[in-house]
């Protein structure tokens, strides 16, 4: 799936300007494109962290999020996290919910590859038993979020800076998505 997806090619008011191949759209000059990202809570108010296949193009094998994707053309961002969160780690979603809706962020991963994105934030329950994807995850971890948020303030190099920047940017509304999440 991943040589064949395409990214949304944006201006600085996320207004799409066209389209690249999303492996070759990712160098050293990056464009600016649409993404979204997504935390996964399962129904003890747990989050999903993931850790990167050492396949990935940037930042291989680092701790982030549950899930990230680039919505494809005629597709919206919520479809896209449907499509991602089947392909990543296999589970079906529910409860959707912006939690940092103009994030945005430019990184530079060890190797000079940048990511430069303009990516809403969501939450949403993750509703069926998860199947990862190990072309994509290596290693998957259900956590309380509020040790979660404390393990990214105390050590944030050892997470994806994306994960670091939305935990900041999102901590209430993630904190009270995990509260309501729990049955």
């Amino acid at each position: 799936m991943g040589t064949h997806e395409h990214v949304i090619l944006v201006n600085d008011h996320g207004t799409a300007i066209g389209t690249a191949e999303k492996y070759a759209a990712h160098t050293s000059h990056t464009p600016l494109h649409l993404a979204f990202s997504c935390w996964l809570f399962n129904d003890k108010g747990e989050t999903l962290v993931t850790r990167r296949a050492m396949s990935k193009k940037a930042w291989p094998g680092i701790w982030t999020n549950s899930v990230c994707g680039h919505p494809q053309q005629g597709e919206t961002l919520e479809q896209a996290m449907i499509r991602r969160c089947r392909y990543e780690v296999g589970t079906e979603i529910a409860g959707i919910a912006p939690v940092a809706p103009a994030f945005r962020y430019r990184e530079t991963d060890p190797s000079g590859i940048v990511e430069n994105e303009i990516c809403p934030v969501f939450a949403a329950r993750a509703v069926s038993d998860l199947v990862i994807n190990r072309d994509e995850v290596m290693e998957h971890q259900w956590v309380k979020l509020e040790a979660l948020l404390g393990a990214l303030e105390a050590t944030p190099w050892a997470f994806s800076p994306w994960m670091v920047m939305e935990a900041r940017a999102a901590r209430e509304a993630l904190l009270h998505f995990a509260a309501n999440a729990k049955q």
